[in-house]
């Protein structure tokens, strides 16, 4: 299962967030796409050059909101077998969901900081990776960003909200990017930086700029008659 990256060279699909290509990555959330045709939304948007699929589960408790479960990830890794599943877990329990996820084709999982100590945090890193998916760790607007940066090195991806989570279409939250230098700071070579909500061609280019190298991006890709989001996809790449 290869992906070939602008630069030419194949990168494995179960490494894409241990591999730095040279090109920032483009994350659709399902989310944002038409459920009642699901696959082909999803189908469609890797062909017009999405680098994966970003899968948001809320459990109603630690946001507000319900949203889909294992089913729907199994659904999408066998409508898209070759598909980058990146699951993130907005939930209170995650260590409860590793497993299901794992079997339902989850390729990695982002789990919050909210809801561990760095122990805790550093253990699940573990767990995760046992289960053979990689590992990311994910903080809030307003967050205080202490216990990330004591766990953080033990995860393979940084993943900062751009708004509270919990819904879609929410207008991005500037303040998210406050403890941004600290983090970059604190990143090893294989480790990446997303960003998830508000995405789109207005902030893109200073999102890039500020670090980050997996732009999660649902109603600025999925909001978009079919034709149109192969451009915009590539508009928010902003290669560097």
């Amino acid at each position: 299962m290869l992906a070939v990256w602008s630069g030419g060279y194949p990168v494995p699909m179960k490494d894409l967030f241990t591999t730095k290509p040279d090109r920032v990555l483009i994350a659709p959330s399902v989310l944002a796409a038409d459920f009642g045709n699901l696959s082909a939304e999803c189908r469609q948007v890797l062909g017009a050059g999405a680098d994966l699929l970003h899968v948001d589960i809320m459990d109603g408790h630690f946001v507000p909101n319900l949203s889909m479960g294992p089913a729907v990830c199994a659904g999408l890794r066998k409508a898209c077998p070759q598909a980058f599943l990146d699951v993130h877990l907005m939930v209170t329990n995650p260590g409860d969901y590793i497993e299901a996820f794992k079997k339902a084709g989850a390729d990695h999982l982002s789990v919050h900081t909210e809801v561990l100590t760095p122990d805790e945090a550093r253990a699940m890193a573990g767990v995760i990776r046992s289960h053979g998916m990689t590992a990311g760790l994910t903080i809030n607007p307003g967050t205080d960003p202490a216990n990330l940066l004591d766990s953080m090195d033990a995860f393979d991806l940084i993943l900062v909200m751009g708004v509270m989570p919990g819904f879609g279409g929410q207008s991005f939250m500037p303040e998210c990017l406050d403890h941004v230098p600290e983090l970059r700071a604190r990143l090893r070579d294989s480790q990446r930086l997303e960003i998830d909500g508000g995405v789109g061609p207005a902030n893109a280019a200073l999102l890039v700029e500020a670090g980050f190298d997996v732009l999660v991006a649902g109603n600025s890709v999925f909001g978009l008659p079919p034709a149109d989001r192969a451009d915009r996809i590539e508009s928010l790449r902003c290669t560097r």
